[in-house]
């Protein structure tokens, strides 16, 4: 098959896109999943959420969006479809108007997970970053840590996916190995969206990304329940979402409660971030020739 990652083509089983290692069969062995992270750079866990309440939370969100006027009106609400001229959402913040979904990302269940694979008592950003994509919609490649630096560096994402999402709906696709590009940790991996005032994306061209540093794209598709977590300095991008259905996806993040906090993301009102608008900000070509990475 065929995927488009930020709106370039590649073959599945080709030389650039391959797909991602399920860890399930570790998934109780905590020595072995971070292992696992610092070989591969992610976890994915089949059935890491109980999928019951995913769809539950599911329903819960589609509700919202159709309350919003952005589904097709008179249709199956689990099937998510856009309505004509709708574009997707972004639900920043704290949803607590949405208990159901907070029941997945907050759960005893995978609160005890990070707790014991950081092996301490562990936190989560109040702050989540819930998403409907809509056709068209992609994520360009970036790394995390630009956006939420200000923390400790050891601070995890977690990508659960609400719904059954096949890799045509637009699903995380990772560049394997990318933990490791050490000029990019050094110069872009240093970088602060809101204080340096610099765009958050690395490219917008993930073949030019393989050709020039190295590695390899890999995707899946995911189920209800399915999850996929890394670290900050992954560099990561999305499938294009080609189908007429949202998809519905978020992020969010754990870390250990004793370690420091980016207080963007914290407390009943989080801040968020704090940039200039987008056509004030450095553009990353720019930038990058900077560093020597064009």
């Amino acid at each position: 098959m065929n995927v488009k990652i930020c709106d370039v083509e590649f073959e599945m089983g080709g030389p650039y896109l391959t797909e991602l290692r399920d860890s399930g069969d570790i998934r109780h062995d905590m020595d072995a999943l971070r292992a696992r992270m610092q070989e591969d750079g992610y976890v994915l866990i089949r059935g890491f959420h109980d999928r019951d309440k995913v769809l539950k939370a599911r329903e819960q969100i589609l509700q919202k969006l159709e309350r919003m006027g952005k589904l097709q009106p008179n249709t199956d609400l689990t099937e998510a479809l856009i309505g004509e001229g709708q574009r997707g959402v972004m639900f920043g913040g704290t949803n607590t108007d949405l208990p159901a979904y907070l029941d997945v990302v907050n759960s005893p269940d995978v609160m005890k997970f990070f707790e014991q694979f950081l092996d301490g008592e562990p936190r989560t950003l109040d702050y989540k970053w819930l998403r409907a994509v809509s056709t068209g919609g992609f994520t360009g490649a970036h790394y995390d840590i630009v956006y939420m630096g200000r923390g400790t560096p050891n601070l995890y994402t977690l990508w659960t996916p609400f719904g059954d999402t096949p890799i045509e709906m637009g699903t995380l696709a990772i560049l394997l190995g990318s933990q490791h590009f050490e000029k990019i940790r050094q110069t872009y991996g240093q970088m602060d969206v809101d204080r340096d005032s610099i765009e958050g994306w690395f490219s917008r061209d993930p073949l030019e990304l393989v050709q020039k540093f190295g590695g390899k794209w890999a995707t899946t598709h995911f189920e209800a329940g399915d999850a996929i977590f890394f670290g900050m300095f992954l560099m990561h991008s999305s499938t294009e979402n080609t189908t007429n259905r949202f998809r519905i996806s978020c992020d969010t993040r754990y870390q250990l409660d004793s370690e420091p906090v980016d207080d963007r993301w914290i407390g009943d009102k989080p801040k968020g971030h704090t940039a200039k608008a987008d056509h004030q900000r450095i553009n990353m070509e720019d930038a990058r020739k900077k560093w020597g990475l064009a």
